[in-house]
Parts: structure tokens; sequence; C-alpha cells
């Protein structure tokens, strides 16, 4: 598994530019916790903002167009994201493939145009309550990401998973720690067919549902738990930075 925890921020459409202050400030923390890589992903329009302030902390997008250019009103490529200085780009966020009817196959053309890019990826999986009830959970992750693992030479350096059970996000539920070292456990085992075992190490995979400073550590020092995709914890410095400090702490355990 790659060395450090990997702890991002998705502030989703929330943020104008009074929120760069919390950006410095969780620039400013990172730097005295370098035990974890921390990232933010903000609005499109706070992009190149948080960029030029941002020291330490990696900078972001939550999506991107599968184009390069051309008559696509309101949207940006990922070619844009890069020149605003994204340095990597959430792709299948659940919201995406559930509000925007996104499919696994628009999902691996904006995986493409991301890695043509420049960028790196996180690839988002995860199951609704009602499929976790039925015992298909696993099933249907996996589904997912065998239609959207790249294959190309490098991706396992470029690629980071995602593993956001739907129902735990903004619910205040999280995954027993069982289920997500479960679930954690069948993706890696999914990497390793897919990449190998040396190169599926360089694959980190994150918890995204409602992480928080309280539980935080627990799932940090869970097996095969390599970061944290934080969602409305990330709006404030104090509560992000609880996070990263867990997973130094989770790095020293």
């Amino acid at each position: 598994m790659a060395d450090r925890p990997y702890i991002v921020g998705n502030w989703k459409m929330n943020g104008t530019r009074a929120m760069l202050s919390e950006a410095r400030a969780i620039d400013r923390a990172a730097q005295r916790y370098m035990k974890a890589e921390v990232a933010v992903a903000p609005p499109y329009t706070l992009i190149h903002a948080v960029h030029r302030e941002a020291e330490q902390i990696g900078v972001g997008a939550q999506d991107c167009h599968p184009g390069a250019e051309g008559a696509h009103t309101g949207d940006i490529s990922a070619t844009m994201l890069a020149d605003a200085g994204a340095k990597f780009v959430i792709l299948g966020h659940s919201e995406r493939r559930g509000a925007h009817g996104e499919s696994n196959d628009l999902i691996n053309a904006k995986i493409e145009s991301a890695l043509d890019a420049g960028l790196r990826i996180i690839l988002c999986c995860g199951e609704s309550l009602e499929l976790r009830d039925s015992g298909k959970a696993e099933e249907f992750v996996l589904g997912q990401l065998r239609a959207s693992l790249p294959k190309i030479e490098d991706a396992a350096e470029r690629v980071t998973v995602a593993y956001e059970p739907i129902w735990a996000i903004g619910t205040g539920r999280t995954a027993t720690l069982e289920d997500i070292a479960s679930m954690h456990a069948a993706i890696r085992k999914l990497l390793d067919e897919t990449y190998g075992p040396e190169q599926s190490a360089e694959v980190r995979i994150l918890y995204g549902g409602s992480v928080n400073p309280d539980n935080a550590r627990d799932i940090l020092s869970t097996p095969e738990v390599g970061g944290a995709l934080v969602g409305g914890a990330s709006l404030s410095a104090e509560s992000f930075l609880g996070i990263v400090v867990a997973a130094s702490e989770a790095e020293d355990a």
C-alpha cells in the first residue's frame, strides 16, 4: 500500500472566496502533519485560487467532461482543470451516478480524458442500502470497479479507489468496521487481479461515508483503509484537521 494515508476533502457545491481562509488553515496544518497526504477538491470556481494559496495540500476537482474541448455549454474539460492547477479529479461519485445518471461507459470516458490530461483520479464506488441489505453489496461494488478501472500501463500509480456506501454519505451513519474491512479486502483482491500485487500496492483505497474526527481513527486503523474521502467535515478546517490528526495517529499505531 502507498506509504501515507490520503485524506481528501470534497467540498461539493459549497464555497465562495470566503472559504479560502479555511483552505489556508488546512494547508498550514498539513505542513505540521506530514505523515498524512492531504488534499481538497473545491468547486470549479475556487480551484485556481486554492492552488495559488496552497503550499502543501493537493488541489483537485470534483468532475470533468470526457471531451477535450467543444460545444459543451457549462462543462469543464480535464485539460482546463489541469490548467487551473488541479492535480486530480474525483470521478464516479454516487451523487454524479445518481443525480446525473452517469453510466460506467461515461465514467470510463472521463477517466481516459483525465489521464490523458495528466491528472490522477479518485474512482468512487459504492452500494445503496437496498443492495447492502440484499447481500449483494460486494458483487455490485466489484462490478462497478471491473467496468471502470483503467488498464493502461501506469494506471496503478495514478488511481485511488474510494469506497463510499451510499447510505452512509451525509447521513451520520457509517458502515461497521467489519463491513469496511470486508469490502476493502474484496477491493484489494480485485486490484491484485487487475494490476498484479506489486502494482496494486500503489493504489490506496479510501473510505468515504460520514467520516468525522470522532470515528476517523478507528476507520483509518482498519486493514486496507488507506485514507478517507471526506464530505461535510472538510468544510471546516477544525473538523477536517481532526481527521488529519487521526490519520497521523493511526499511522503511528
